[in-house]
Order: structure tokens, then sequence, then C-alpha cells
């Protein structure tokens, strides 16, 4: 290697989010980005919880939610966990392109191709107070990555609702009842909701049922990670 190459390399080099190391490879080094704790064992195709064979879990059975099917890239566990909280609360929107790439990447996998993504919305309260929706971020890019049209205005949160992690299980689903609203017309046409972290489901549910009350035929959850039971 030339000494003018060793120089264009070192100037890429940057220190790894997580380990400080340096790294030609993005945020994170090759170590790393091949520990981050991808969501690999077979898991519910609806609700990506843990199941034996990759089967349907029963609560789904039991209760099938407003989406068909959750494509998660991630469990939510230390250090994704730190990840998404960097990016959520501490406005580490460095973070975004990666994650969304990793996001774009499993989604290819599966095969699918939704006609619109729709982030999860933020309330304007919300929205003041954080200065921007990590769910539109994070939307926008795997858009990009996958040419899939990003209808960023088409949902509001209509109800400014207390965080859901400040909740029990069983308080979530009242908590977002006639929270979303849509103002598009989504007749014959497919949608994929694209989150931060799924956790009960509860939002993403009420989310897809406003959109199939505007007429989409088939609602899925694109989500960066999934919280998985203990």
């Amino acid at each position: 290697m030339n000494s003018r190459a060793k120089l264009w390399q070192s100037m890429l080099a940057q220190p790894c989010l997580l380990c400080s190391t340096a790294s030609r490879n993005g945020i994170f080094c090759g170590a790393c980005e091949a520990a981050l704790p991808y969501l690999t064992a077979p898991h519910c195709p609806v609700c990506a919880v843990p199941t034996a064979g990759g089967d349907v879990c029963g609560r789904c059975l039991k209760d099938a939610p407003n989406f068909k099917r959750t494509v998660a890239c991630f469990a939510y566990t230390f250090p994704l966990d730190k990840l998404v909280q960097a990016l959520k609360y501490g406005e580490q929107l460095v973070l975004v392109n990666s994650l969304a790439d990793k996001l774009a990447q499993r989604v290819q996998m599966e095969q699918t191709r939704p006609d619109y993504l729709v982030p999860m919305p933020l309330h304007s309260v919300r929205l003041r107070e954080r200065g921007f929706n990590q769910s539109l971020e994070l939307a926008r890019r795997v858009g990009y990555k996958l040419s899939i049209p990003v209808l960023s205005d088409a949902c509001q949160r209509v109800r400014d609702t207390p965080p859901q992690f400040s909740l029990s299980w069983s308080e979530r689903d009242k908590n977002v009842r006639s929270a979303f609203a849509c103002t598009q017309d989504f007749s014959g046409k497919s949608v994929a909701v694209v989150d931060d972290v799924m956790t009960s489901g509860a939002s993403l549910d009420e989310l897809a049922l406003t959109l199939r009350k505007a007429g989409a035929s088939e609602v899925n959850a694109w989500v960066i990670a999934r919280t998985l039971p203990q």
C-alpha cells in the first residue's frame, strides 16, 4: 500500500462508538458490529417474540394484532438499548444511518415491499421538546435505501399520551386508544410503520388499526429493536 493510500485510510478512520477502537467501517468497529444483539433466533412472524420453530405465538393466535407481520433487526438488549436511547434522548443523530441501514438489510432478507412507509408519529408537544422524531429520521433513511415513499404527515398523534415505558403492560393499550388519526386515503395500499422499538406493540397496533380504517389493505411493523420477554 502506497503512502497516499495509507494517509487516506487514516483520514477515514474514526473511533468506534462502543469501544473507541479506530474504525474504517463506519461508527462501529468490525468486532462491535458483529457482537450487536441481532434478532436471529426463531420468533413469531407476527410480533417477533421468540417461539419454537418460528411459529405464531399464542397471544397472536388468540388476539391477532392489526399489523400482519413484524420485521425487527435487533433484540432490545445491551448495547443496542443504550444506542437507541442515545439517539432518542441524547440527539445522537449520527446513529440514524447505521441503524436504519441494518433494518433495511433485514427487510430485504424478508422480501417484503409495501407501497408506503409511515413513521410512528410524535405529538406536537413531544416534537417541540425533542426537536425531531427519531422514527421519521429512521423511515427516511430506510425509504431512501429501499426506494419506498415515506409519508411523513399522513398520520398524526392527536393525543399527548404519557410515555408507554412509564406504564404497566395492562395500561398501555388503553393509553394509546384513539391516539392517532390519518388524513390520507390508503385504500388498497400496503403500509409499513417504522419505529425504533416494539415493547408491548400497543402503539403499533393502534396506528395499524387507524391505517386500516383509512383503507390500508395490509400493515406491517418495521422496528429497529424488539423488547424480549424476561
